[in-house]
C-alpha cells in the first residue's frame, strides 16, 4: 500500500490557500502549517497544475534581456545579419544598451525625414 503524503482535504486547503495568494510567503506559511518541507509544497503545487513559478527581474523590475537579444536587436534595425557584428556580444551591456538606444534614435528621426519627404507630387510645384 502506498503511503499518503496529502490527504485529499489537505491536498485542497494547499491548493485553495495558494490560489489566493500565489507567493513564496504562502508556500512557506503552509509548510509551517503542514509540517513539510517548502520542496514538497511546491512539488504538491506543482502536480496539482496550480504553481506558478517565480520570474526573475532585474534590480529595476524589468525582464533581463541578453546581450545576445541586444545584439541581434542592433543588427535588426541596421538591416544587418547577426554574423556580420559577431563579436560585438563580448562588449559590455551598458555598452550594447547605449548603441541599440542610439540606433534606435538614429531610425526614428531618419523615418520622420522619410515621411516628410513623402510629400504628393502635386503639392511639390
Amino acid at each position: 500500500m502506498k503511503n499518503v503524503n496529502y490527504t485529499p482535504e489537505v491536498t485542497q486547503a494547499i491548493v485553495d490557500s495558494y490560489t489566493n495568494n500565489p507567493t513564496m510567503d504562502t508556500v512557506r506559511a503552509l509548510a509551517e502549517v503542514h509540517g513539510k518541507p517548502v520542496k514538497s509544497i511546491i512539488g504538491k503545487l506543482s502536480r496539482e497544475g496550480v504553481y506558478q513559478k517565480s520570474s526573475y527581474t532585474t534590480k529595476t523590475g524589468n525582464k533581463p534581456v541578453t546581450k545576445i537579444e541586444i545584439v541581434t536587436e542592433i543588427a535588426d534595425k541596421l538591416n544587418l545579419d547577426t554574423e556580420t557584428v559577431a563579436g560585438l556580444d563580448k562588449s559590455p551591456k551598458a555598452a550594447l544598451v547605449a548603441v541599440l538606444d542610439a540606433v534606435s534614435a538614429v531610425r526614428e528621426a531618419a523615418m520622420e525625414v522619410v515621411e516628410f519627404d513623402e510629400i504628393p507630387v502635386e503639392m511639390q510645384m
